[in-house]
């Protein structure tokens, strides 16, 4: 009697892998910062309890805007 060879087929690799990407495009979103910066606004000064669940998420921001951010900051400080 032959002894038979048996496989697990995963499916084909590059389809995996486009949906991983397809997964992580549907987890973003590219807006204006216009669009959400009143409403943040309003939320941090309501102190609104929601903002904790996204305090550790990363942003993605131009070099220019923080390092405006970062000028606002060190003029803002108060004077010692």
């Amino acid at each position: 009697m032959n002894a038979s060879h048996l496989r697990v087929y995963y499916g084909p690799q590059e389809e995996t892998a486009n949906v991983a990407v397809a997964e992580h495009q549907r987890e973003t979103v590219t807006v204006p910062l216009m669009e959400v910066m009143p409403l943040l606004a309003d939320a941090v000064q309501s102190q609104r309890t929601w903002l904790r669940d996204f305090a550790d998420d990363e942003v993605t921001i131009s070099m220019d805007l923080y390092e405006v951010i970062l000028a606002y900051q060190h003029y803002r400080r108060p004077s010692a």
